[in-house]
Formats: structure tokens, C-alpha cells, sequence
């Protein structure tokens, strides 16, 4: 795997490149993108050892292309590359839905091996310059192939992702999109409802806007990321959004009749089961109307890295009531998740890590 290409060199392909060089500095990597300062900034650092703006012969001989893209501009380019491409070569792509895509490269499967990809990794600062090596460390990162793909092709593609610090998950296509539609593009079509009805109930004086913090805070969040993305997530992935969203309907429809009907063992088996299931997550923190202070820091997997924070913040008498590493940041900033059982050691341990040089994102 001495060639790799990149198309759409921003954000995630950035970071494949520069975690590519940073674990294989003898690696060629070829760039297409249409922002020529990025291309040339990544070649003055070294990231990249060639680019281009146009899918032309530059191409040839890689053994893998990360196409880095939105999925529709992916399907509109692959076309364009066959010519220049071996049928031996890797296509694989980072979009979040994958059941279309799959089935749009189903036509060239006598063409080339294409592999579906999906990160789970990223933040809300986009463009090559919020790019970084260390990324994919430890973050989920799923492969989805045909059930005809090459074992020696997928495992070569596994190897080039573990070599990112990723941790790679082979699933099927369509349970990857029903459970992305579960667990990721339905709670943000939620959060995004639960601020369309607060804007619509609130008062003249906006009264809901100035008091929502805390819980209302916590679970809309993810409201604030790219419309442009979730818009073309929803697009792609339409089927599956609408069985879970019937779904949700279901669950509220039943919550409503238990309330109607002041059915209170009911109404409470309905919390104690959600609560129960919930502390199951990964996740180290308890909820979001259990208060608590969380910073998430950006580190670089080495050894003994979280035991020296650890250490630095108790040597400043800041108590942590949780910490690990969060291996699912699509939608996340940073890598280590810190927790505190005030929101002083919050303000505390924010004001340390950053005098330090870590970039600290609080939680609020």
C-alpha cells in the first residue's frame, strides 16, 4: 500500500493523509480537491506528495482512494476515475449512510473493489486546516463491503484503518443505516424539532430561549451542527429515518395514553426502564438531567497520557468523578472526556489544561 489517493482533502481526508505520514513517512499520497491552498499547504508540509484539481492519471497505480466527499459528489465522480484506476484498487468513501451508495457502486463492481467507510469521527470545525493526525485514534471507524468483496482486499483496507489508531468494525449496509438512523440521525432530527417547538411556544419577551440551559441544553445540542450535511444525510437515508421516526411515534403515543389514563406504575416503568438501559452506554456521563461539569480535551494516544492529566489535575486538588476515552466522535470535539463533580473544578481544570497548550472543549 506504497500509493494512496484522497479526494476531498478537508477535514476527515486531511487527517487520513497526515495519520497516514505520521505512521508511514515513505507513503505517496496523491490529492484531488478543488481549494488549491489547501493542496499546497499539505504539500509544503509534507502531508501530501502531489495533487491535483481534476480526477486524471494522477490517479494510476494507487492501491487505495479515500473518497472524502459527500456522497452524491462521490457517485457523480467515481465514472470519471475508472480510466485512470486497475480493478485491483481500493475505492472506499466516509460518508455516514451507506445503503445508497453501496447500491450505486454495485454497477462497477467488475471495475473496481469499493469498500464502504464511515468514521466515527470528526468535529464542527471543517476545512484542512481543522485536520490532525491523531483524529481516528481510538474512534470507531465501520467498514461496510459486499458480501462478494475479497477477504485479502477487505483486510488490507482493515489494516490501512487500524494503522490510523482507528478501531475498525465490519457490518452489513443496511443494519449500519438503521442503526446510524437509531442512534445518530434521529436524535438530531429530534433535537432539532424539540427547538422548533420551544421558538414556537415561547414568549414575546423570549423568555424560553433566555431560561433553557441544563437538560433542554444538553439533549439539543447536536441541533447547532451543518444543515447542509443532515439535510443530505436525510436525503440518503430517508427509508431508514422514517421507520425509526414511526417508531418514535409509537413510543410517544404510548407515554401519552399512560399519562391520560394516570396509570403511575406504568408512567414510572417507563423512566426506571430508560434510566437502566441508559447507564449501560459507554458513556461515562450519567445523563443528561443528572447534573454534571464534563471538559473534553484533545490528546494524542501515547503511553501513560491520560494517567498524566490524571495526576496534574489532582496535584491542583481537582476532584474527577469519571474519565476515559470517547471511541464514538462523529459529532464530538476532541478525545478524552473528563467529568467533575463541580462545575469550579470545571472552570478550574479548563483554565490549567489550556495554560498547557490542550485544546479543551467544556461541556455545558
Amino acid at each position: 500500500m506504497n500509493k494512496i489517493g484522497i479526494i476531498g482533502l478537508g477535514l476527515i481526508g486531511g487527517s487520513i493523509a497526515k495519520a497516514l505520514k505520521y505512521n508511514d513517512p515513505n507513503v505517496f499520497i496523491v490529492a484531488m480537491d478543488s481549494h488549491t491552498e489547501s493542496l499546497q499547504q499539505a504539500l509544503n508540509e509534507k502531508v501530501i506528495d502531489h495533487y491535483t484539481t481534476t480526477l486524471d492519471s494522477s490517479f494510476s497505480s494507487c492501491h487505495i482512494i479515500f473518497f472524502c466527499t459527500p456522497v452524491q459528489k462521490m457517485m457523480d465522480l467515481v465514472p470519471s476515475l475508472l480510466p485512470f484506476i486497475s480493478s485491483q484498487c481500493i475505492i472506499t468513501d466516509v460518508g455516514s449512510t451507506k445503503k445508497a451508495v453501496m447500491e450505486c457502486m454495485k454497477q462497477y463492481q467488475d471495475r473496481i473493489c469499493f469498500i464502504g467507510g464511515h468514521p466515527m469521527a470528526g468535529s464542527e470545525k471543517t476545512g484542512y486546516a481543522a485536520s490532525k493526525h491523531y483524529l481516528f485514534q481510538n474512534a470507531y471507524y465501520i467498514l461496510t463491503p459486499f458480501p462478494f468483496t475479497p477477504l485479502d482486499q477487505l483486510q488490507k483496507l482493515t489494516d490501512v484503518i487500524s494503522s490510523l489508531g482507528a478501531l475498525p468494525i465490519t457490518i452489513e449496509p443496511t443494519l449500519h443505516d438503521f442503526i446510524t438512523a437509531s442512534i445518530s440521525h434521529v436524535p438530531h432530527v429530534i433535537a432539532a424539532a424539540l427547538v422548533h417547538m420551544v421558538k414556537e411556544l415561547d414568549t414575546e419577551k423570549g423568555h424560553m430561549k433566555q431560561l433553557a440551559a441544563g437538560g433542554f441544553k444538553d439533549i439539543t445540542r447536536i441541533a447547532s451542527s451543518s444543515p447542509d450535511m443532515w439535510s443530505q444525510i436525510c436525503m440518503t437515508n430517508t427509508e431508514e429515518i422514517l421507520q425509526i421516526l414511526s417508531k418514535m411515534k409509537e413510543k410517544l403515543s404510548d407515554f401519552e395514553n399512560i399519562l391520560i389514563n394516570r396509570k403511575e406504575k406504568e408512567l414510572w416503568d417507563f423512566f426506571y426502564n430508560a434510566q437502566q438501559y441508559r447507564n449501560e452506554f459507554s458513556s461515562r456521563n450519567p445523563g443528561p438531567f443528572i447534573k454534571s461539569y464534563e471538559i473534553v480535551v484533545d490528546i494524542v494516544d501515547q503511553p501513560g497520557v491520560i494517567a498524566t492529566l490524571a495526576t496534574l489535575l489532582s496535584k491542583h486538588h481537582i476532584n474527577i468523578k469519571n474519565i476515559g476515552i470517547i471511541s464514538n466522535r462523529e459529532f464530538e470535539n476532541g478525545v478524552l472526556q473528563i467529568i467533575f463533580e463541580t462545575q469550579e473544578d470545571q472552570k478550574q481544570s479548563i483554565d490549567l489544561l489550556q495554560q498547557l497548550g490542550y485544546q479543551v472543549y467544556p461541556k455545558e
